[in-house]
Parts: structure tokens; sequence; C-alpha cells
């Protein structure tokens, strides 16, 4: 256990103290290449958010046509998400072993294959099956998609190119919540609707055909003049030389073990990663699955145009968050959206008896704020891991905060009819608390962290 301690260590101190040098990434420009392999992690988010979206828009529908009772309702609902855990929690630690630009490809085979089927999927258990795979590859995309682009990008774009792939995710969730709301569900259109994630993963997957290995990984794996021609042919840095990415690949400690996940100098950052993401995605599904019953039970008038209203909300604050995640930095930005997040849940609670007005003001406020710091997911996760751990840790945290999110996603309907709003809202603000006060103690602050790529070439 002690050799893992150390290696945890070495890598943790290696990348962090990494000097700097003229050819670094924090002067590196931008290129096409950059935006490509940005655009195509987007779309991967759009399509994950469009497919969590979709199933709750035609669920109502489905149970009609199909005769699903309350179990196979709850079974379609959460089937992506159960996906999205074995998914992220296997092929993260996958993608550290035999590289992610593998996966990075053919997980998409799988969603685009698995969405298209949907249309054809007739019975409960076929339609389960087919986003059980949706969601196990969407899951291995979590665990390489965010790892693949940190480890591409120039370090000072990290930050807000990370966190707008939680803007993209809104926009898919947000589209297909509108589509739902607006189009008349039936039997054939449910259908229709459910195989049209199939474009977007299309799309993805014909712009990630030549997309190559991680630089990192290559030289993490010895295999330094391969990662000096990526370099050169991709990213643009003509100075780098096959000596440089040797003398690179010389200082990079073994490949890392699952278990070195909570060595030393790195457990704390995991615990911390695995609260943090659970704590702000458990309210964060399970308020916007349950929206219309939500906005019901509060007893708001025009619940059509207020969840209208709250989705608008929610891709306003996907897209101003993006600032002060980079300029404020990971810990206090965590820290205060956090704070502010209980506060509102909180005041709902308090206020669940009084006018629609006063609930819908505390609510407007935490979708807005709850949109914004959902940026911080995709950045924080990369950030908190060493090249050789990254793929296995980022899954991880992943994998674990979709278990919150099916949790969260079961719990709150029985929750509202049992208890009621109020106190609905009262114990997922006492989650939020949560997740400020281990924030307080254990967020560290990530924004100029180094990766591999930060590395002098």
């Amino acid at each position: 256990m002690a050799v893992d301690t150390e290696a945890a260590d070495a890598r943790t101190a290696g990348e962090r103290e990494a000097a700097p040098g003229s050819g670094s990434a924090s002067t590196e420009p931008l290129t096409g290449f950059h935006i490509r392999v940005t655009a195509t992690t987007f779309g991967a988010n759009f399509s994950d958010g469009y497919a969590l979206g979709v199933i709750g828009a035609v669920l109502p529908a489905l149970g009609e046509t199909m005769r699903l009772s309350g179990v196979w309702q709850g079974l379609l609902g959460a089937s992506a998400l159960i996906g999205l855990f074995f998914g992220s929690i296997l092929l993260g630690r996958v993608a550290d072993v035999i590289g992610r630009q593998k996966l990075y490809l053919y997980n998409f085979v799988l969603i685009a294959v698995a969405s298209a089927a949907q249309f054809w999927a007739h019975s409960p258990l076929v339609l389960f099956l087919l986003r059980l795979a949706i969601g196990f590859g969407l899951g291995a995309d979590y665990a390489v998609g965010p790892t693949l682009l940190s480890e591409f990008v120039p370090g000072r774009l990290r930050g807000v190119l990370l966190g707008s792939l939680t803007v993209l995710w809104t926009v898919g969730y947000v589209l297909a919540n509108i589509l739902g709301t607006y189009i008349p569900i039936n039997g054939t259109t449910a259908y229709w609707l459910l195989a049209s994630g199939a474009v977007p993963a299309l799309l993805v997957l014909l712009l990630r055909i030549g997309i190559p290995e991680s630089p990192s990984w290559l030289a993490a794996r010895g295999r330094a003049a391969e990662a000096a021609r990526i370099r050169r042919t991709y990213l643009g840095q003509s100075e780098a030389t096959a000596a440089d990415a040797e003398a690179a690949a010389a200082a990079q400690p073994p490949a890392a073990r699952y278990r070195e996940l909570f060595a030393r100098g790195q457990a704390t950052k995991t615990w911390f990663g695995v609260i943090f993401y659970s704590a702000q995605v458990l309210p964060y599904f399970a308020i916007y699955t349950f929206m219309p019953q939500i906005l019901a039970t509060l007893n708001i008038s025009g619940a059509d145009t207020q969840n209208l209203v709250l989705n608008l909300a929610l891709l306003l604050g996907g897209v101003i968050g993006l600032w002060p995640v980079q300029r404020l930095g990971r810990r206090p930005f965590t820290i205060g959206t956090f704070a502010i997040l209980t506060l509102c849940l909180g005041a709902m609670a308090v206020l669940s008896d009084g006018s629609s007005a006063a609930l819908m003001v505390p609510f407007l406020i935490y979708t807005f704020v709850m949109a914004g710091a959902s940026t911080i997911t995709q950045v924080y996760p990369a950030e908190l891991f060493p090249t050789a751990l990254r793929g296995s840790g980022v899954g991880f945290l992943n994998g674990t905060s979709r278990v919150a999110s099916a949790i969260g996603t079961f719990v709150l309907p029985v929750s509202l009819s049992h208890f009621g709003a109020g106190w609905s809202m009262g114990w997922m603000a006492l989650v939020l608390l949560l997740g400020t006060v281990v924030s307080l103690a254990w967020a560290p602050e990530t924004r100029d962290a180094l990766t591999a790529e930060d590395l002098p070439h």
C-alpha cells in the first residue's frame, strides 16, 4: 500500500509542479482541431440531455399504449441512469488501460444504433434494454469525453470549455421537455421522439472519426514518438520534438491502479468529488424530472407557462454560469452556489403554503443558479485526478452521482405524495447543505492545475 501511496503522490506532484515553458498550454492557441474535439464532446452532452429528457415526455403515452404498471414506468424512467452508472464505473477504468480514443468513437456507435432501434421497441422489456444500452454508452462518454477534452485543450480555456458541456446538456434536456409539452404525444409520435435521439448521435459519431489518441495517455505509456507526432500534427506545437516527448514520458510514474483513487494524497479529492457531485445532481434530477407534479402540489397556476419559464431559466443560468466558474475559481464558486441553492430550497420548504408568486421567486433563483452551478460538474472531476487516474476517477464520480440521481428520482414522488412539497423541499435542502459543508472542508482550488498537456514541449 505504501508503494501505491507514493505513486499517487508522485503523479499529483508531477503534474502540479511541472515547470512552465514557452510552449506551455497556457499560451497555446485555440486551433480548429480543438474546436472539433470540443464540438464532438458538446454533441455528446446534448445527446445525453435529450435522451434523459425525452423519456419523461413520452412516458404518459407509452403508459397507455403498453399498459405500463407503475414499476415499469419507474424502470423505464430510470433505465438510462442505470446504464450511465455501469458505463461510467466500468468503462472509465477501461479508458485508463486501453486509451481514450477507442471508447470515444465506439460508444457512439452503440448510442446511435440503440437510439434508432427504439422506434421498433413495442414491449417494455425491449425498450428498457435499449435505453440501458444508451445509458451505458453515455456513461462511457461521461468518463472519456471530459477526460479527453481536458487533455487536449489549452489549460487557459479548460474551465470554460468543460463548463460549456453542461450548457449543451441543458439545451438537449430543455428541447426534449419543450417538444413533449407542445407536440401532441400519442402512440406514434412517442416512438418518433424516442428514435430522434439517433440524429445527434450519428452526427457526433461522424465528427469523431479520425480523432487521435490523447498524447497525455500515450506519454504515460511510454509511447513518446506517437505523442510527439500528435502534438505536432493536431495541436500545432511545432517545437514539440521526440526528445521532449521522451523526457516527459520518462517523468511519468507507472500506470495507476484503481485503488489509488483512495490512496493518501488522493482520497480526500476523490471523496470530495463523490459528495459534491452527488449532492448537486440528486435534487436537480429529482426536481426537473417531476416538475409538473411539483408545480401541481404547490398549487402554482399556469403550470405549462411556469414550466417553460423555468426551462428558459435553466438555459440562461447555464450560459451565464460559465463566466464565474472561470473568474472566481472552482472552490469559491462551488461553496457560494451550494449556499444559495440551500437557501432557495429552504425558503420553498418554509413558503410551501404561500402564494404562487412567493414560491416562484426562490424556485426561479434556484433554477437559474443550479444551471450555472452544474457547469462545475464537468470542470472539477477532470481536474481532481492526475492523468494516469483521470479516466477511472471521472468515471467513478459520474457513476456514483448517477446512483444519487436515481435515488432522488425514486424518492421524490413518494415524498410528494406522502409528506407534501414542504417536507420534500426540506430534505433536498439538507442534501445541498451537506454539499456546502463538505465543500467548505475539502474543496481544492484546481483552476490552475496542470495536466500533461501543460508540460513544456
